[in-house]
């Protein structure tokens, strides 16, 4: 017994710095909560006209209640006051329950459940980001008028990457994202 009560505080020491500081908070849908994800009636022609007018860029975010990946992104990546700060400044960010009810009306005015629009989408991954240009045709779903989708849990260098890619338009230029990551990354040594 003796044995157990000394090793068992080191233990719980090691394990508290092996977990994550804080884990990230979540709401009564099982998703994520961020305070820069918008709470809005989910009509991203709205949405998008909301963005605008904050000089922001639209991003839609979608993930589902128990997702490993969506938790690291939110724990490991998201928490970082870099990324945080990034995203709070540049984006206007709408989260999407990928098997959930609340209706989504898409840029060409459908209208279906969360769950119906991510399969019209294609999304088959959580998380998935869908970044949106500043204007879009009234005739395109979003999944078409996105200038970039990520599927799937990066890095922190990756994510940030990404989103300043994005801000800058980086995808109108003959410079695509792997060659702006290295350019970046190259800038960093």
């Amino acid at each position: 017994m003796s044995f157990l009560r000394s090793i068992l505080p080191p233990l719980l020491f090691a394990a508290t710095l092996a977990s994550p500081m804080s884990a990230a908070t979540l709401g009564d849908d099982g998703l994520h909560d961020e305070p820069w994800i918008r709470e809005t009636f989910k009509d991203l022609r709205e949405d998008l006209a909301e963005a605008n007018s904050e000089n922001k860029r639209l991003m839609v975010l979608i993930e589902q209640r128990g997702c490993i990946y969506c938790t690291r992104m939110h724990e490991e990546v998201f928490s970082d006051p870099e990324i945080a700060s990034y995203i709070a400044d540049n984006y206007f960010v709408v989260q999407l329950n990928m098997f959930g009810d609340v209706e989504v009306t898409d840029f060409d005015g459908t209208e279906l459940s969360e769950k119906k629009m991510v399969n019209r989408w294609g999304a088959i991954f959580t998380p998935t980001m869908l970044f949106l240009p500043e204007e879009v045709p009234e005739d395109v779903s979003a999944a078409q008028a996105a200038v970039a989708t990520m599927p799937g849990a990066f890095e922190k260098g990756t994510t940030l990457f990404l989103f300043q890619w994005v801000r800058e338009h980086g995808y109108e230029k003959e410079q695509n994202f792997q060659r702006y990551m290295a350019e970046k990354l190259a800038a960093q040594d």
